[in-house]
């Protein structure tokens, strides 16, 4: 199953426990940043321009990031976000008075590097780290890697919401800088050195994937992950908060709740799907035509005074959505190159930060203009764009 079966399995659980505790931090300080600022008064906007160097670093981060690990390892580069991480934390510990729109962003911008350097370095390593000929295993180990990922990102969002309500502010982030501190130092032992290192140092012009399916595959990606924040990042907790009333751990937990059951469907969806869509491309069309109706019923049964209507077509979301995304995750590791494999998907996810940025961007504009129906009606627009760009995707990498 693993390269070197022992050791590429201590390998395996070793990323994923560095992937795990950083996506927990993660998760926590999104929803401490959001909710703080949202108490302080900030309006939709501001608090999408909040997040919106976050996704822009996202951006850059990912298309840089491939090759800079395929030229210096992946290990160098999980272990640079999770250290880049720690610096973010301790930016938002100055005074109150300090923390002012500029210098929050600059904080968040940092996280998005962070971030993106360790979800890089974790994707890219399972491609190496299990063994060629086996596409059902592999769809079934990068599902477990997202699917747990992005439970453990809702965790992080009930925990910085109830840290926040606990500890206050600068309390959850002093818990949070001490478990990565511990994770840190773990991984500076114990992670391979020479991981995802490629034997040709590729050159800075090779970032551009020069593969089309990897490009079509990304253009999908960012239309995908657009639909999902417009409604998710600013929109849905400032609707909860304003329009119902929720408290922060209400909003916290319901959004914990959503992410760990998306990350959980995510998980399983190998075993869900029909064999004959099992990591195929044609599951994409099949899925994402659905995923594009949901938003808009969602949006034309939306109810003011009942809350009902929005949390079951979310919940409806989440599930069809996570499909999709754990499809998408396993095709790109299938498409991508053994050599350099950190390159194609640094660029994939350079187009899932983009899609991300646009998102956060009209989650807050949107939100602003139209209320919470034109963003569930935006997302619907953006989902029907990823289905379309996701005809005619080939079942075979270019490697086979």
């Amino acid at each position: 199953m693993f390269s070197h079966t022992s050791s590429g399995l201590r390998q395996y659980l070793l990323i994923t426990g560095n992937y795990w505790a950083f996506t927990l931090t993660d998760g926590a300080l999104r929803m401490l940043v959001l909710l703080q600022f949202h108490q302080l008064g900030y309006s939709p906007l501001q608090l999408a321009l909040l997040f919106l160097l976050y996704e822009f670093c996202g951006v850059v981060t990912n298309l840089l990031g491939g090759w800079l690990g395929a030229r210096i390892g992946l290990n160098r580069t999980m272990n640079l976000g999770l250290s880049l991480q720690l610096v973010a934390l301790g930016m938002l510990l100055v005074p109150t008075e300090w923390l002012q729109l500029v210098w929050v962003m600059a904080a968040q911008a940092l996280s998005g590097v962070a971030k993106d350097l360790n979800k890089m370095s974790a994707k890219s390593a399972v491609k190496l780290l299990v063994n060629e000929g086996g596409q059902q295993r592999l769809f079934r180990w990068v599902a477990i890697l997202t699917g747990s990922k992005n439970a453990l990102k809702g965790a992080g969002f009930f925990l910085g919401a109830l840290l926040l309500q606990a500890l206050e502010f600068r309390g959850a982030l002093l818990c949070m800088i001490v478990l990565l501190t511990i994770t840190l130092t773990i991984s500076l032992w114990r992670l391979q050195p020479a991981l995802g290192r490629a034997k040709r140092k590729p050159k800075f012009n090779e970032i551009w994937s020069k593969s089309q399916a990897v490009n079509q595959l990304a253009a999908a990606r960012l239309c995908l992950f657009a639909a999902r924040d417009i409604w998710f990042v600013v929109a849905l907790p400032v609707f909860l908060s304003s329009q119902y009333g929720w408290d922060f751990w209400q909003i916290g937990g319901y959004l914990a709740v959503w992410v760990i059951g998306y990350g959980a469907v995510q998980s399983a969806t190998p075993w869900l799907l029909p064999k004959r869509q099992s990591g195929s491309p044609h599951a994409l069309l099949v899925w994402g035509s659905l995923l594009t109706l949901i938003p808009i019923a969602t949006a034309m049964g939306l109810d003011m005074t009942q809350t009902w209507p929005l949390l079951i077509g979310l919940a409806c979301f989440g599930v069809i959505f996570a499909i999709n995304s754990s499809v998408h995750s396993f095709l790109i590791v299938h498409y991508a190159r053994q050599e350099g494999v950190s390159m194609d998907v640094g660029f994939y996810y350079m187009a899932n930060a983009a899609g991300r940025l646009l998102g956060t961007l009209i989650s807050g504009l949107g939100y602003q203009l139209y209320g919470m129906p034109g963003c569930l009606w935006f997302s619907g627009v953006a989902l029907l764009l990823a289905v379309i760009l996701s005809v005619g995707l080939p079942t075979q990498s270019s490697s086979e």
